[in-house]
């Protein structure tokens, strides 16, 4: 049995260590220095000692303890002595430490792991390159008479394979293990020996080889080793665009970043036009051809900025933000940046408002049958006020719910308030429907499952419930659309295809959706008082979306103009702020008894 630790032999009392204390030892500090256990165990066996340790110049010790179940503890003497073979030239054996000074007065111990050491050799641990970088110590409880010469062969040759392992890990310590380049430790390892001196700034290129998504894909796709092979290449491409006083680091999966000096000066718009022309080229990538929209991102950045904050995330925002500019790269703005601190914020925010916080609310918009002048639904809105920032819009943050993975738990909570108080109302004698919104993200199979439990939860019926999907959603999926959407009809459920003439307005595709309702999208909408052609537009469809067998709502009726125009067309349900702006859910009965008793005046149908 043995066990190994880590301490640190140069450390003083006051400091929080005493010399001797392993109390903090960190289990993975066995793999500080590659291969040490092996070497350990072989020095252990060759020499017949109990004991072993690799110590470092810079004060570190690895400990290697046979026999025991706890690293043994060394003691404040040996600790010195051992650090002074770490800085020593020159191989030392001391066959008894009773008649060396240095080792008395040996503190007692009961445990006999953590016995006096008696007998102490060690052999200095050098680079390839002879550099001395520690000592590697032997150590047992009981005095020798000597050391036989192939004891200190021995002794030798781990001294030399501990120092390969320490060249390993500090090649390990600053080397990605794919591109072979310097990572991101030694990225701002470089950069603060660089910037130093006050004086002195560095520009910083960052490259966004592929969005995270768009690599997952190529993994996906083809594996772990295409996808190496691809950053392989970009940083040789990159490479072959650099000049030699250039530096080039792997700082994240799929980013790379390079140092220009002071002295370089500031790439010329030409310089990085000819980068990003070079990366935009196909790739040869393992005989399979890859076209990449990188995005670079450039930066001064001087000491100052680097002892106060982060230059690799504010170039990466650059190099970010430039994959989606027409020429691919971009300088660092601060405003840009800011924009997308404030949307993480909100990421962050919003996933506590809907598990912890009372901040999410709904608000409800009536819908009025043209034909009958009643309220025929109410439409959920989410609002969401946040205690600092006051009411954040939807346009805010449902996009970023979206995208940060929020949307499904964000639906979950509007079905959950919206059903509870659908069922409120119709306990309290409303005669009244609700339509809730689906985003994309919640559009698969376990959509009708999630709505059964929801409504057996509040005791809805599922003919009380629409669901509006945008056109955009329905049109992505086809097959599987018409599938689901075909499960959700068959629980007596309505679909509306929401947002309808901003998306595809795929017409043949239109056909095929077993929905019942279309509403058209208010930026249609909202000029046809004023502008024939949109009118024309609007009337055609609504025309058409009637011949197809869909009721009409036409959405964004925020005028007595705009609704006097609608009842001239062939539709089916107005909605909007002409009617009523969306309602807290307080306000809901008395807004729909005070519209019972004046309600707008029906019309006659329209011919379409």
């Amino acid at each position: 049995m043995h066990t190994l630790s880590e301490t640190r032999p140069d450390a003083v009392p006051g400091d929080g260590q005493p010399p001797s204390a392993v109390d903090d030892a960190r289990p993975e500090s066995r793999f500080a220095v590659p291969g040490f256990d092996a070497v350990a165990r072989l020095a252990a066996q060759a020499l017949h000692v109990p004991l072993v340790a690799l110590v470092l110049s810079d004060g570190r010790a690895y400990w290697y303890t046979a026999g025991a179940d706890d690293p043994t503890r060394p003691s404040d003497i040996l600790a010195t002595a051992y650090l002074e073979a770490a800085r020593s030239h020159t191989a030392e054996v001391v066959l008894d430490t009773g008649d060396d000074a240095r080792f008395r007065p040996a503190p007692p111990v009961p445990h006999p792991a953590s016995a006096p050491v008696r007998f102490f050799a060690s052999e200095p641990v050098r680079t390839l390159t002879g550099q001395q970088v520690g000592a590697l110590c032997v150590m047992d409880h009981a005095p020798r008479s000597a050391l036989a010469e192939h004891e200190r062969v021995a002794l030798r040759d781990a001294a030399a394979l501990a120092g390969a392992g320490v060249v390993l890990r500090s090649y390990l310590g600053r080397t990605d293990p794919v591109t072979q380049l310097p990572h991101r430790s030694a990225f701002f390892e470089d950069l603060r020996t660089h910037l130093r001196d006050d004086t002195n700034h560095a520009w910083l290129v960052a490259i966004e080889v592929a969005s995270v998504a768009r690599f997952n894909a190529f993994v996906r796709a083809m594996g772990h080793a295409y996808a190496d092979e691809l950053m392989r290449v970009v940083a040789a491409r990159v490479q072959q665009w650099m000049t030699p006083d250039m530096h080039l680091y792997q700082v994240s999966v799929t980013r790379l970043a390079i140092v220009l000096p002071q002295t370089h000066g500031e790439p010329t718009p030409a310089r990085l036009d000819e980068l990003v022309a070079r990366l935009r080229h196909p790739f040869d990538c393992l005989n399979i051809p890859l076209t990449l929209r990188p995005g670079i991102g450039l930066l001064q950045v001087d000491a100052r900025e680097l002892r106060g904050g982060d230059p690799l995330r504010r170039v990466m925002s650059a190099s970010h933000a430039a994959q989606r500019n027409a020429p691919g790269w971009a300088r660092y703005e601060q405003t840009q940046d800011e924009h997308h601190r404030q949307q993480f914020f909100l990421v962050t925010e919003l996933a506590a408002a809907i598990t912890e916080r009372a901040e999410l609310d709904l608000h409800y918009q009536p819908r009025i049958d043209l034909d009958s002048g009643r309220c025929v639904a109410l439409e959920a809105l989410l609002r969401w006020h946040h205690p600092t920032l006051g009411e954040v819009q939807p346009g805010e943050f449902i996009g970023l719910a979206e995208q940060a993975g929020l949307m499904r738990a964000l639906t979950e909570w509007v079905f959950d308030h919206g059903m509870a108080q659908l069922a409120t109302w119709r306990a309290d004698g409303l005669d009244i429907r609700l339509s809730l919104n689906v985003s994309s993200a919640d559009f698969d199979a376990e959509l009708v499952a999630r709505l059964q439990v929801l409504m057996s939860r509040h005791g809805i019926d599922p003919h009380l419930l629409e669901l509006e999907f945008t056109e955009s959603t329905l049109m992505q999926h086809c097959d599987a659309t018409r599938r689901h959407l075909a499960a959700i009809c068959a629980l007596g459920t309505t679909v509306a295809i929401d947002d309808f003439g901003i998306g595809y307005s795929n017409l043949a595709s239109l056909r095929q959706m077993p929905a019942s309702s279309l509403k058209i999208d208010q930026s249609l909408v909202r000029g046809i008082d004023k502008s024939h052609a949109d009118a024309a537009i609007v009337r055609s469809v609504s025309a058409l979306a009637r011949d197809l067998g869909f009721r009409v709502v036409i959405e964004g009726v925020e005028s007595e103009s705009v609704h006097n125009v609608v009842l001239a067309m062939a539709c089916d349900e107005v909605q909007g702020f002409h009617i009523s702006r969306p309602l807290p859910a307080r306000d809901v009965p008395g807004w729909l008894r005070s519209y019972a008793a004046a309600p707008l005046p029906p019309r006659h149908r329209t011919s379409s």
